[in-house]
């Protein structure tokens, strides 16, 4: 297991290209959910100082108000404390769940119904994880403080990440 991450690239695709296989490598043999996103999150938020960087997760709750039976709940994170419960179809985590694709937004104040968890949140990005089976089973979310941090490059790595998280075998038990 890699106990430090080697970074050494200067652009953001030099850094997810080094990242990637770290994190492989960080989770390799590790079968604990929570683990192993817990370490994605701190390797990305150490690697590209993210504002947040986090997971909800699609569980099993009381009916929401959208007459739903799941919400996401947050997972492992860096950063200031968070949102703790999403419904379906709110803010830009529950959109992109609903709408089962990745958002980029470059200024949060310009999305319909953002949820603001933290007002220095400027910008964000949130990625759906899949299962083989094709259904959401939670979200990648990263904030920035620094309004249009994200692109195309943020986009094409994180979904490369969050794709690999989809496959992975794992339990939440011990």
């Amino acid at each position: 297991m890699a106990e430090t991450l080697h970074i050494a690239g200067q652009t953001r695709t030099d850094k997810y290209t080094l990242l990637i296989p770290q994190l492989k490598a960080l989770c390799e043999g590790e079968q604990n959910r929570i683990a192993n996103l817990a370490n994605v999150a701190a390797a990305l938020k150490q690697t590209f100082g993210f504002f947040w960087v986090g997971f909800y997760i699609v569980r099993a709750g009381l009916k929401a108000e959208d007459g739903q039976s799941h919400e996401l709940v947050l997972g492992p994170f860096q950063g200031p404390i968070a949102c703790t419960r999403i419904a379906s179809g709110k803010g830009v985590c529950g959109t992109a769940w609903k709408e089962k694709k990745t958002i980029l937004v470059p200024d949060v104040e310009q999305f319909p119904g953002h949820i603001a968890c933290s007002s220095e949140s400027k910008s964000e990005i949130v990625v759906p994880v899949f299962s083989s089976s094709g259904e959401v089973t939670m979200v990648l979310d990263v904030d920035s403080d620094q309004l249009n941090d994200f692109d195309a490059t943020d986009e094409k790595f994180l979904k490369e990440i969050c794709a690999w998280i989809g496959t992975l075998n794992h339990s939440d038990g011990r």
